[in-house]
C-alpha cells in the first residue's frame, strides 16, 4: 500500500478506525470522512491519516467531501464506504430523506459517483462498500424505498444493506474494463459501539449478544484485505465474508433491480442538488 491514497468514510470509531490504522500501517497515505472533530482529531493524531468533517446522511455533504478530496488530492487508489447506521424510529434529514437510507445506500452512492472520474484516472483503483449478511432479511420496494408506511428500523437496515450489494455489482457492471474493481464486504456481527445506543429493539438485542459478537480487530479484516490483497486486483462483482467469496442473497444479483436503483438514486441526488440551489426564502 506504499504511496496509496485510501479515502474511507466513518472511519473514527469501531471497524473504520481499525481499518484506517492498518492501512496506514500498511502504508497508504488515508483520508477518513467523519462527523465528530474530537474523534477526527484523535484518528490523525494516532494514525496521520488526514480528514474532512461531514455529515454523510445528507447529499450535498457527500458531494462537498468529493469535491474537497479532488482540491487537495490528484488521484484515489481505494474508496472504502464503511459509514452506516440503524435508527429505530423513522427521521428524515434536512433534505427530506429517511436517514437510515440515506446514509447507508445513499452516502455510498453520491460520494463514489461524484469521484468516479477521479478512480477511473487512477486505475488500477478499488471501491470497498460495506454491505451485511442482514441483506438476506431485505426486500426493495421501488414504490417505497424510504419505508414512509410501516417504517421497521431493523427491515429498513437490512433494506439497505441489500441496496449496497445491488450497487456494488452495478457498479462493478459499469466499471467493467477500466481498471477500476467494485466488491462488497461482511465485516461479520462486530461488538462495537455500532447500534449499541438508541436503536430501540435492534440496539437491545445487540447489548445482550455483545458478549457472542467478534472484537474489532477481526470484524476490520475483511475490508482491509479487500482494500489491499495484491491478488484481488482485478476481482470485482464479488461478495466476501471472512475473506472469502461467498454467495449474496439471490435477490442481490437481479441486474435490472440494481439498474433501477442506479436510477432512482441518480434521480434522488439531482433533487437534493437542486434543492440546494434554490435560496433561502425562495
Amino acid at each position: 500500500m506504499n504511496g496509496k491514497i485510501v479515502l474511507i468514510t466513518g472511519g473514527t470509531s469501531g471497524i473504520g478506525r481499525v481499518t484506517v490504522r492498518e492501512l496506514a500501517r500498511l502504508g497508504a497515505k488515508v483520508v477518513v470522512v467523519g462527523r465528530d472533530p474530537a474523534k477526527l482529531d484523535a484518528i490523525k493524531r494516532e494514525t496521520g491519516a488526514d480528514a474532512i468533517r461531514a455529515d454523510l446522511q445528507l447529499v450535498g455533504e457527500a458531494r462537498r467531501v468529493a469535491a474537497e478530496f479532488r482540491d487537495k488530492y490528484a488521484r484515489l487508489d481505494v474508496l472504502v464506504n464503511n459509514a452506516g447506521a440503524v435508527f429505530s424510529a423513522r427521521q428524515v434529514t434536512a433534505e427530506g430523506l429517511e436517514r437510515t437510507f440515506a446514509l447507508n445506500h445513499m452516502a455510498y452512492f453520491t460520494l463514489t459517483a461524484a469521484l468516479l472520474d477521479l478512480l477511473r484516472a487512477s486505475a488500477p483503483a478499488r471501491v470497498i462498500s460495506v454491505a451485511s449478511e442482514a441483506s438476506r432479511g431485505g426486500r426493495i420496494d421501488f414504490g417505497d424505498l424510504q419505508m414512509e408506511r410501516r417504517y421497521l428500523g431493523v427491515r429498513q437496515y437490512c433494506n439497505t444493506k441489500l441496496m449496497n450489494l445491488l450497487f456494488a455489482f452495478e457498479l462493478s457492471r459499469r466499471l467493467q474494463g477500466s481498471g477500476v474493481t467494485s466488491n462488497a464486504v461482511h465485516p461479520g456481527t462486530v461488538a462495537s459501539g455500532f447500534a449499541m445506543q438508541g436503536a430501540g429493539l435492534f440496539g437491545i438485542l445487540a447489548r445482550i449478544a455483545r458478549p457472542f459478537l467478534i472484537g474489532e480487530e477481526k470484524g476490520a479484516r475483511t475490508q482491509i484485505w479487500a482494500a489491499s490483497e495484491p491478488t484481488l486486483a482485478a476481482v470485482t462483482g464479488k461478495y466476501f465474508v471472512r475473506r472469502r467469496e461467498k454467495s449474496p442473497v439471490h435477490a442481490a444479483l437481479d441486474p435490472a433491480a440494481a439498474r433501477r436503483l442506479w436510477e432512482e438514486s441518480e434521480k434522488l441526488v439531482t433533487i437534493s442538488s437542486a434543492r440546494q440551489a434554490i435560496p433561502t426564502g425562495s
